[in-house]
């Protein structure tokens, strides 16, 4: 049966002996080293004559983040199984810890009478976790599902709106006759009646009965109207 070398991170002295007794009462696991700060576990991760199993590390340490070790040791050290304990138990720094390779997290408030358990539970498959952690995980879960959800909902709900808003205007484009939408355009740009009749050679008595046909049309009854509706069925394009 394999020994499991374990190397522990951890700035607090206590824990750090606590964990190192743990270690070396199981039979299963040697403890490879012991030290307190990013910069000792990353030396002692360089050096070649080393080899390490399982990496237990804290994440607040006093020269950085647990989360540089659990990187540096899963470069070089392949192998190496992280196991994360720490006080941080919000959800970013758990799926951060996981992203950068920790297989299991356990917050400190929960920690086992006996982490060589928790150890030897990971290195045959499992991958340990603090109860209140997983709840705290799962809830972020769901709520970006519903998140997800709605967004995707929210999309499918536009795009309706959107081709209903296309086949309307593909419906209203033959509402008007190209002469009438000629003089909707050039009512909407303030063209008075006489200056419609003479850009469109045509008398004033045409141009009032094409806007008469136009108020029919659009269910209106002044050029204000005419042209907020057909702004409204796509025939005319918003003038500012």
């Amino acid at each position: 049966m394999p020994v499991w070398r374990v190397l522990i991170v951890e700035d607090d002295s206590q824990m750090r002996e606590f964990f190192a007794a743990s270690v070396a009462r199981c039979e299963r696991l040697a403890l490879a080293a012991s030290v307190g700060s990013v910069a000792e576990a990353r030396a002692w991760l360089d050096d070649p004559a080393n080899a390490v199993d399982v990496l237990l590390t804290d994440l607040g340490l006093p020269d950085g983040s647990g989360l540089d070790v659990i990187r540096h040791a899963r470069r070089l050290h392949p192998e190496c199984e992280p196991l994360v304990i720490s006080m941080f138990g919000d959800e970013d720094n758990v799926l951060a810890s996981i992203e950068a390779g920790a297989l299991g997290y356990i917050h400190k408030d929960s920690t086992p009478d006996d982490i060589a358990h928790t150890i030897l539970e990971m290195k045959d498959g499992a991958s340990p976790i603090s109860p209140m952690i997983a709840r705290r995980v799962l809830s972020k879960y769901l709520s970006l599902q519903s998140n997800q959800a709605l967004a995707q909902e929210q999309r499918a709900q536009e795009a309706i709106e959107k081709v209903a808003n296309e086949a309307q205007a593909a419906a209203n484009s033959g509402l008007l006759s190209r002469r009438e939408q000629a003089v909707l355009e050039l009512i909407a740009r303030g063209f008075s009646y006489l200056e419609i009749a003479r850009l469109q050679s045509v008398s004033v008595h045409t141009v009032q009965t094409h806007i008469k046909n136009l108020y029919s049309k659009l269910a209106v009854h002044s050029k204000s109207e005419a042209v907020f509706e057909a702004t409204k069925l796509g025939l005319l394009r918003a003038h500012g």
